[in-house]
Order: structure tokens, then C-alpha cells, then sequence
């Protein structure tokens, strides 16, 4: 079985997968040596099952809804299920892109951890946050790991959404950490190797689209029952120019090759999910070739 790289995503952000996956390959010296797969968690059908019903987030009770921008995250425990507790696998959002060569993670010395991830302690006000986003996995040490039960325990109130998003719950001896360059927050310099467009009010294919995503603040679940604070206005102009072109050099390659087709762009433009000049800035964007070696000469 070949080490395999999984995009896992909903339709909401189908067109960021699609160019991730161009990019993992793309950019890699041996893209034969590793398989890319999309998952969709409308793919899962007891994510359905589960549609208005609350469950345990933060410590307080929050209402599931399939529509949700992020509602594909649970399904980043699900590749070790997926690859039969076998081999190794990377695992990454939907709005991370290779810059670097990705086999070089599938592949480096893991020193025997179980999981390795990028460490980012104080964020969210919790000084044990891993980001789960990106993670490399040794398949056959997390044989614990099954999505559709840690799911329905949420709704019994015997795991926190959070605990099991940044990986609280796992032993910490099974855990390696990596070097930031492999999950690069809004981040396009020289050493990234993996970029995450993780700030969702600026991601670069959203600009002046309507936000539809709701904010969570971390402790809000303590006190109120519901979802967050639903946020209002527009999708922001990321405020690195180079990111921009970066995702819709990957897009206009995507094109051009048949893995996304024009088709396809109208009816995310027409559902809000891609901004609505999409066409008129891959026209402008320089080729990727061109943008790369500009980021890496200013080392």
C-alpha cells in the first residue's frame, strides 16, 4: 500500500481540495511515490444521522449542522480506518497547499511516534493545542482511532469536540511535533513547505463573497448553548498579494489539465463558494514557476 496523502473536505470547499491536490503532486520530485485521495463528509452517511442533534464542544452543548463550513473536520481522524491500520499517511484541510515536496514528510523519521503535528500551545487559551490540520500518521499505532464512534460519543457527552480536535485526549508519548514550515499559517516564504490559508475571513478564493461561517469563540460554549456568534459582511482580500496568486496559479493549472473544469468554477461561483471574478484573476496571475522562484530567491 502506497503512503497516502488525504484532503479531507466538504462541497463547500471542493475547489480548495482540488487545487491542494494539484499541488501535493505538482510540486513534489517523486509524485509517483504517493497516493492523494479527496474525502468528502458528505461521502459518510451517519453525519446525517446526527443533523440538529447537540453535542459536547468546549464544555457546553452546540447544535450539529452538516452545512457548516468546517463540518468535514472530524472526518481528519478517518485515514487510518481508510488505509486498513496500515502504512503511513499525511492528512491535511482543504485550504493547504504543497510548496514544498510533501514525500519528504511522508517519508522522514517519525523517532516511534504515533502521530506528528504542529504544536501551538496558548492558542485558543490552551497551552496543550496541537493543530491537528496537518498531521503525519503512523496508521498502525492508531488503531484506536474510529471516527464513527468518537462521533456519536460527542452526543453522549463523553468527548469534547475540542479535546479531540487538538488532540488532548492522546497520550503524549505518541506524539512528535513538526517543524512550523509543514503547517505555514498565512505564511509564503522560502522554507514553507505546506501553506495554510487558515484564516478564513481572508482565504484568497472567497474575496467579496458573503462570510458564511460562524465564529467560535473558545470559551462561548461554556456559557451559551448554541453555535457562536454568526458573522456578517464580506470575505476580506488576503493581505499577502502572493497568496492570491498562489492558489489561483494552482486553480488556472487545475484548468488547463481537466482536473477542474470551467463548468465546475461557475457552479462554486454560482453557490458563493468561489469568488465571482475567479476567471478574471487567473487570467492576471503569473505562471506558479515564475511566483515560486520569486519566494524562494528572497532567502
Amino acid at each position: 500500500m502506497k503512503n497516502t496523502v488525504f484532503i479531507h473536505t466538504n462541497g463547500k470547499q471542493i475547489a480548495g481540495a482540488i487545487a491542494s491536490a494539484h499541488s501535493l503532486k505538482r510540486n513534489s520530485k517523486n509524485p509517483d511515490a504517493f497516493d492523494v485521495k479527496i474525502i468528502r463528509q458528505e461521502d459518510f452517511p451517519f453525519f446525517k444521522e446526527f443533523e440538529g442533534k447537540q453535542f459536547l464542544r468546549a464544555g457546553g452543548w452546540r447544535t450539529w449542522k452538516n452545512d457548516d463550513l468546517q463540518s468535514f473536520t472530524p472526518t481528519r481522524f478517518m485515514p487510518p480506518e481508510l488505509m486498513g491500520y496500515q502504512g503511513r499517511a499525511v492528512v491535511i484541510d482543504p485550504d493547504v497547499f504543497a510548496v514544498g515536496d510533501v514525500n519528504e514528510l511522508l517519508t522522514r523519521d517519525m523517532g516511534g511516534k504515533a502521530i506528528m503535528a504542529k504544536r501551538r500551545a496558548g492558542h485558543n487559551g490552551r497551552d496543550d493545542y496541537i493543530a491537528s490540520s496537518v498531521m503525519l500518521l503512523d496508521c498502525a499505532k492508531l488503531t484506536h482511532w474510529n471516527v464513527k464512534k468518537q462521533f456519536e460519543d460527542m452526543f453522549a457527552g463523553k468527548l469534547d469536540y475540542e479535546n479531540w480536535i487538538i488532540l488532548a485526549n492522546e497520550p503524549r508519548e505518541n506524539i512528535g511535533y513538526l517543524e512550523s514550515y509543514w503547517n505555514d499559517f498565512d505564511r509564503l516564504a522560502p522554507d514553507t513547505k505546506l501553506i495554510h490559508n487558515t484564516k478564513r475571513r481572508t482565504q484568497p478564493w472567497k474575496t467579496g463573497l458573503p462570510i458564511d461561517f460562524t465564529n467560535r469563540v473558545p470559551l462561548i460554549g461554556r456559557f451559551l448553548p448554541e453555535n457562536g456568534i454568526k458573522l456578517w459582511g464580506k470575505y476580506k482580500k488576503h493581505p499577502d498579494p502572493r497568496q492570491e496568486a498562489f492558489f489561483f496559479g494552482l486553480l488556472k493549472e487545475c484548468l488547463d489539465s481537466g482536473e477542474i473544469t470551467r463548468a465546475q468554477i461557475e457552479a462554486e461561483m454560482r453557490d458563493n463558494h468561489v469568488r465571482h471574478d475567479a476567471f478574471e484573476v487567473m487570467k492576471r496571475v503569473p505562471p506558479l514557476d515564475e511566483l515560486l522562484g520569486e519566494v524562494r530567491m528572497a532567502a
